[in-house]
């Protein structure tokens, strides 16, 4: 979907743009593209931060909907499900709004359409309102989850391959945490006695300081260009979808649980609102915080290796969920909980680590070299990541259903964790086959057979 290229910029655009743009050149980077990059990678985490904030602002909002909202268990499971879908979908437009627009220019839109569902939100938000009138302008909420895929598609541009594991994680990491800052932000709120309407108010006016910070102080490259051609390889790409599925374990679950935390501590455990805010934002903010750890450790060693263990890890820490479930054990629920967040943030770094490494093997695999195999790589890694971005975050819709219907049949989330450790074990299995399996047989008949077509090992991607 983007590929580098050395035309100027159309001399009819606006903004601030950069022309000349090469990051694995190591004499450009230390000179000026490092200072550059990281410029816009700061400014570029502010607004995803304040759009994941916005798109998860239903799931601290459905806290302060009491009996007098009229509302089930099951509406707000859905109200959630719904606004996380919107979230998966527009994931797909907004990673090619960053080269039709510019990555500046893009992040400015965004984070002013985030006004929409922040102002519709504080009109409606009172007892009496219909629950198509919830569901409506919980929709509009939806777009907050496009920005981080046209901001990591923009971010990927800046970054050399060397750094991407690093800056691909700490921009995600910082925008995740976005999530815990909204649900701290509430719990300050509901101690203070005050409503759903003084959070809007608090956040409406960080929406305009973000999109006017992105315009003082943002670039656009001009390198970045939308490329259909691109796309749909990379939609034909078996790799693609691959790391969807495993994409779908690690963020899906990491925006499911944060949708759905809270829910599940005040219909299973009995807490109150206040009570349940004291806890759902610890799992999240760890998450979010450890993000850029797990891209470090697939820089170090390998982003299939700490994805395979990460699995195992996971799946553990949910069974303890199973157990903490059928027991009504809330401390023992708590804890597993926060390490089970911790996990996703960590396999969320070392699965996005993963795609522009398995892309750069492909384009070794097809003869070329040198430079001709950094823009391949990079051509369709980028036009790889929204896509998976977007089926990824469906993970979350998924969790969320899984969760209404586990209330519905069982009384409580049991039934959902047990369906959440399976696929945590298929994404194992997976991980392992694809990535892992006979790795050393693969680079052993490579040296030995001279006529062989090569095999790729992607153990260290």
């Amino acid at each position: 979907m983007t590929a580098p290229s050395t035309a100027p910029a159309p001399p009819s655009r606006g903004g601030r743009w950069i022309d000349q743009w090469d990051p694995e050149d190591e004499t450009f980077w230390a000179e000026k593209g490092e200072k550059i990059a990281r410029r816009n990678l700061f400014f570029s985490v502010l607004s995803e931060h304040i759009g994941f904030s916005i798109w998860t602002l239903w799931s601290v909002l459905v806290l302060f909907m009491g009996p007098e909202y009229g509302l089930t268990p099951a509406d707000k499971f859905l109200l959630t499900s719904m606004v996380t879908l919107v979230g998966a979908v527009v994931r797909v437009p907004y990673t090619f709004a960053v080269a039709i627009f510019g990555g500046r220019n893009w992040t400015i839109i965004s984070a002013a359409l985030l006004l929409v569902p922040s102002v519709a939100a504080f009109t409606v938000m009172e007892p009496g309102t219909s629950f198509s009138t919830f569901l409506l302008v919980g929709l509009l909420a939806g777009i907050g989850g496009g920005n981080f895929a046209s901001s990591m598609t923009n971010i990927n541009a800046f970054f050399p391959l060397r750094k991407k594991g690093w800056a691909l994680g700490l921009n995600a990491g910082g925008g995740n945490i976005g999530v815990a800052a909204i649900q701290l932000v509430a719990l300050a709120v509901i101690g203070a006695s005050g409503g759903p309407r003084v959070l809007l108010g608090i956040y409406i006016p960080f929406i305009v300081v973000a999109a006017v910070l992105a315009a003082l102080f943002m670039d656009n490259l001009s390198s970045v260009k939308n490329d259909t051609g691109a796309a749909k390889d990379a939609v034909k790409e078996g790799h693609t979808w691959i790391m969807s599925f495993l994409y779908i374990g690690t963020f899906g679950s990491f925006i499911g649980y944060s949708f759905a935390f809270g829910q599940v501590l005040t219909n299973q455990f009995g807490r109150t609102p206040l009570q349940a805010t004291y806890l759902t934002f610890i799992g999240p903010l760890i998450g979010s915080l450890i993000r850029p750890v797990g891209g470090w450790l697939a820089d170090r060693y390998g982003g299939a290796k700490i994805t395979l263990w990460n699995y195992v890890a996971m799946a553990a820490a949910t069974a303890v969920l199973v157990v903490a479930s059928m027991q009504k054990s809330l401390p023992l629920f708590v804890t597993a909980f926060v390490v089970l967040f911790t996990l996703t943030g960590i396999g969320n770094g070392s699965t996005f680590k993963m795609i522009p490494g398995i892309f750069q093997k492909k384009a070794l695999a097809l003869g070329l070299e040198g430079e001709a195999a950094v823009l391949h790589g990079r051509r369709i890694s980028g036009a790889s990541m929204g896509l998976i971005g977007a089926v990824g975050a469906l993970g979350g819709v998924g969790i969320n259903m899984a969760f209404r219907q586990s209330f519905l049949s069982y009384g409580s989330g049991t039934g959902a964790f047990v369906a959440f450790l399976a696929y945590y074990g298929l994404c194992f299995v997976v991980t392992w086959a694809v990535y892992l399996r006979r790795t050393a047989g693969k680079v052993q008949s490579t040296e030995t057979t001279s006529e062989a077509k090569p095999q790729l090992s992607y153990a260290e991607v």
